[in-house]
């Protein structure tokens, strides 16, 4: 899998329609497991609040084994 790059509206889409679920433990995107990282605009140190990003990155999760 690669990495995608998602608006905010994209990646609810995604929750929707449960092709990108939370089972409390991970995120699974096409049953794989994801990492989601918030895309800042702004410098970190002048962040207040992390779900105000207008982008996301999903990215495959590394097992460690």
């Amino acid at each position: 899998m690669e990495e995608l790059i998602l608006s905010k509206q994209d990646l609810v889409k995604l929750f929707k329609e449960e092709i990108l679920k939370d089972t409390g433990k991970s995120w699974l995107y096409n049953d794989k497991r994801v990492d989601i990282i918030a895309l800042h605009k702004i410098e970190p140190k002048f962040l207040q609040d992390l779900t105000k990003a207008e982008f996301f990155k999903i990215v495959p999760k590394k097992d460690i084994k």
